[in-house]
């Protein structure tokens, strides 16, 4: 089962990044974003790459040159987050047949971005939308638009989030923040992965 989860690892670093990849994979989270302002974030998104190729799909966070996207292309991420609406790295992302997901939290920025070719929205911060935003907003938006939440959302609010209608999530700090272990990762994701699975039925 693929869950609409992303987990970001900011501040994490190329020695541990492995490790992390693996115990996200094991709980069940399949989908891996190391943002740029991570220390070495391309040596560490090419490290999941290769790894967890088949397992996982990986890329970067917190993309906002299309040159970066050429960096990320380049050592095999697949996946480009971006915490604004920038339709330059969204039309390099999609030239290189690469997953897009800018940052969005108007409908003018959801429209822009699905122009331009983008494979589902995220709404940042999430706590300035809120459900109730992202439903009024998605009654506009083209049958079938992906939605993520990301910013505020985790296990205690998905009921509410998903009742709006909202796709998906991106965690951060609730499944990783600099320090923690492995096993500390595992037991988080298993959380998350459990309250995901329990909401969304």
């Amino acid at each position: 089962m693929s869950r609409e989860i992303i987990a970001i690892l900011r501040g994490v670093t190329p020695d541990e990044v492995l490790d992390i990849g693996r115990a996200l994979v094991d709980a069940g989270i399949d989908r891996i974003e190391v943002p740029l302002n991570s220390p070495d974030p391309i040596t560490s998104i090419g490290i999941l790459a290769k790894e967890l190729a088949g397992q996982a799909t990986v890329g970067a966070g917190t993309v906002l040159k299309p040159e970066q996207v050429d960096q990320i292309h380049g050592v095999g991420g697949t996946l480009v987050v971006s915490p604004d609406c920038n339709p330059d790295v969204i039309d390099r992302t999609k030239a290189l047949g690469m997953l897009s997901y800018p940052g969005v939290i108007s409908p003018t920025e959801c429209f822009t971005a699905l122009r331009h070719g983008a494979d589902g929205l995220k709404f940042f911060p999430a706590f300035l939308v809120q459900p109730a935003g992202l439903a009024a907003i998605s009654a506009v938006l083209p049958t079938g638009t992906k939605t993520y939440a990301v910013g505020g959302a985790g296990p205690d609010s998905f009921a509410e989030w998903f009742a709006a209608g909202v796709t998906g999530f991106g965690i951060g700090s609730g499944v990783y923040k600099p320090g923690f272990t492995a096993s500390d990762v595992r037991a988080k994701a298993e959380e998350i992965v459990a309250a995901y699975d329990a909401t969304k039925g």
